[in-house]
């Protein structure tokens, strides 16, 4: 016949606490609930075959596992917490997706300087703060200055309108375009004008996170789309 041999309330609780430090380092490192329950249950026969065969002289202390369950429960608590952030992490992903692919093929408003030269016309819109004079140069995909104007600008949203003409009165072929203002007040101190388009939404990249839509060659996010206008 064996032997059990009582344990000590100091060796009982060192035991217990490596299992349940075993379950939280398996929490951290995203283990399933099946090692929570194994854990859980080999605590439990620990618990119970050491209550049945402890030392008289050195009884233990209840409390204790007490604590140790709390903590178990605390885990699983953890585990399920992370799955359900899991959970709802994967369903925004899907949802993001799901609208960036609305938006491919309408045409929308975004902070931007890179417009579209379309059917001879490319459209930006100034938010001037103050008056100033304003030299603006439009520049093509190679970076080269195609057209270049100075004008005085009045305090307010503005449009401005490029017929895809440089100073020598070519046509530029249809493509994308950025505009660059160089502005200065009365007292010649700068000013800065930020510039919008409406353009096309030509694609939606979902391999990225968050997804991204191409707009006249740049990459914007859905937060960025300021509103929709109908085609």
């Amino acid at each position: 016949m064996s032997t059990i041999i009582p344990a000590t309330s100091s060796q009982v609780t060192a035991t217990i606490n490596s299992a349940v430090q075993a379950t939280s380092n398996a929490s951290l490192t995203g283990t399933s609930q099946s090692t929570l329950a194994q854990n859980f249950q080999a605590f439990l026969q620990l618990l119970t075959t050491q209550l049945k065969n402890q030392n008289p002289l050195d009884p233990l202390d209840t409390n204790q596992f007490t604590q140790q369950l709390v903590q178990f429960a605390q885990v699983e608590q953890q585990l399920k917490s992370n799955d359900q952030l899991s959970t709802l992490v994967s369903l925004q992903k899907t949802a993001q997706s799901t609208q960036a692919l609305e938006f491919v093929g309408h045409t929308v408003a975004v902070d931007g300087a890179t417009a579209p030269l379309t059917n001879g016309e490319a459209r930006w819109s100034l938010t001037i703060p103050k008056p100033a004079v304003a030299t603006i140069n439009i520049l093509a995909e190679n970076g080269q200055t195609v057209y270049s104007g100075t004008f005085n600008v009045n305090a307010g949203k503005q449009p401005f309108v490029w017929d895809g003409r440089d100073s020598s009165g070519q046509q530029w072929p249809a493509g994308n375009y950025k505009i660059v203002i160089a502005a200065e007040d009365a007292n010649r101190q700068p000013v800065s004008i930020p510039t919008e388009i409406e353009a096309l939404v030509d694609s939606a990249d979902l391999t990225k996170s968050p997804p991204v839509l191409t707009i006249a060659g740049q990459e914007y996010t859905l937060d960025k789309i300021k509103r929709v206008i109908r085609n």
